[in-house]
């Protein structure tokens, strides 16, 4: 015989539970720790010039890096930006539209930034 209670107990409203509250808070912390690594980073550089940003990203110690910041940046954006929408977008077709475009949005925007960093970093230039 199974409580009301017991049934509900660490779902949430949303049906996820503490799961998704927990990754969204261990992505901030990733997202602090990387966005310290990468100020820290450029700070200890002798200049802020294209050519030294380009030999920085080269480095494997930094492109890397650079690649886990962009990637947890963006998954933040989605996950901040779909709460938003879940909670303003009163019409199911408004929702499915907005978060479509959201999905555009990350998903070309991490790409791009993604692409630059390794074309950098394989010795190109961003552009």
């Amino acid at each position: 015989m199974e409580t009301p209670l017991s049934r509900v107990r660490g779902l949430g409203p949303a049906g996820h539970g503490g799961a998704e509250w927990w990754s969204v808070r261990l992505n901030s912390i990733a997202l602090l720790l990387l966005s310290v690594w990468l100020i820290a980073s450029l700070l200890r550089l002798p200049d802020l010039s294209y050519s030294m940003l380009g030999e920085w990203l080269r480095d494997p110690l930094a492109a890397v890096p650079m690649l886990l910041l962009i990637a947890t940046t963006f998954w933040h954006i989605q996950h901040g930006l779909r709460e938003i929408i879940d909670d303003y977008a009163h019409t199911e077709s408004g929702r499915v539209l907005w978060i479509t475009l959201l999905a555009f949005f990350v998903y070309g925007g991490g790409l791009f930034a993604a692409f630059c960093v390794l074309k950098i970093a394989f010795g190109g230039s961003a552009l």
